[in-house]
């Protein structure tokens, strides 16, 4: 008599997503030894980095590295190597490092504005100082926004991903990836229990990391104004075909955008002559090439359009 093989159960097919994802990744995230500085405090802080290159450039997050230029990168494989802080940017929470000795072949990423809410991610990292360890989840979020600051300087980082997939202290500066392997966020932060956020990897987080890599610092434009979604009213939501855009909810006296004419209460349509609907879709504008040059904005003000042309100018971290 034939014996028939039983079902495999639906938990294998899961299983073996996550596990081929930490096979893939964990011999790819470094564990970081990082020497406190300042405060009067000695020792090391924890945390984790993805390699991004062949030639041993490292992402991770700005607040694991801090004030620290070098510090020593620990691989799954036993190696480890010096490492250096080629730029960090406070206000995006990354930061790129670059290893002195060979490091393993780099990750893959993805595009986390193609991400969905309850999608499958797992996170690789080191929490607690424990390498190599892998934790599974689903997007719980998406479009949460991380208040970060430098010096004087507040930005928000927008879009971050929220996940339910278990974050501790040492996985920050760690992946958050798909279930084909592919690094989707850098997980940042735990902000309670069962829940840890991660900045995208997208075109803004691309950008950034090239300028860090390129010139060890980001360059932004500022337009001196905060912002927050507002919906249109029936007459320019006809004309623009959206429902959505930027309330003006405070101009800072003196800065480019009070200069302009700009005013709290206006309803930003366009900059540059892009739609802009969130803080993002602003933000994204506001990079070194920006700085100085004219910018046209059309507002929605007492019930029609106005045009202003504001000049950024270049945001000042002190």
């Amino acid at each position: 008599m034939e014996m028939t093989k039983p079902m495999q159960p639906p938990l294998d097919a899961y299983s073996q997503i996550v596990a081929g994802v930490a096979a893939e990744l964990t011999g790819k995230v470094a564990s970081l030894r990082v020497p406190r500085q300042g405060s009067g405090r000695a020792g090391e802080s924890l945390g984790s980095a993805v390699v991004y290159t062949s030639d041993g450039f490292l992402l991770t997050n700005a607040h694991v590295v801090g004030s620290a230029q070098s510090g020593t990168a620990s691989f799954g494989d036993g190696t480890s190597a010096p490492f250096t802080t080629v730029g960090a940017d406070p206000l995006s929470d990354l930061a790129v490092l670059r290893a002195a000795g060979p490091t393993p072949p780099p990750a893959k990423l993805g595009e986390a504005d193609e991400l969905v809410v309850g999608q499958l991610v797992v996170a690789v990292g080191n929490p607690l100082g424990l390498a190599g360890s892998v934790t599974a989840g689903v997007v719980s979020a998406l479009g949460r926004s991380l208040p970060t600051r430098s010096g004087s300087a507040a930005r928000l980082v927008e879009d971050v991903i929220q996940t339910d997939a278990a974050l501790n202290p040492g996985n920050s500066g760690g992946a958050l990836a798909d279930s084909q392997a592919r690094v989707v966020g850098i997980n940042t932060a735990v902000a309670g229990v069962g829940l840890g956020l991660a900045v995208p990897v997208n075109a803004t987080s691309r950008r950034i990391i090239s300028a860090l890599m390129q010139h060890g610092r980001v360059r932004r434009a500022y337009l001196g104004l905060v912002s927050a979604p507002a919906p249109l009213p029936v007459q320019p939501r006809e004309r623009w075909s959206r429902s959505s855009g930027l309330r003006v909810v405070e101009v800072v006296p003196g800065g480019p955008a009070a200069r302009a004419g700009l005013r709290a209460g206006d309803l930003l349509l366009t900059a540059g002559g892009q739609p802009v609907e969130k803080a993002q879709d602003l933000q994204r504008l506001m990079f070194a090439e920006a700085i100085g040059r004219p910018l046209a904005i059309t507002v929605f003000r007492n019930g029609a359009l106005v045009d202003v042309i504001a000049e950024p100018a270049e945001l000042v971290a002190a």
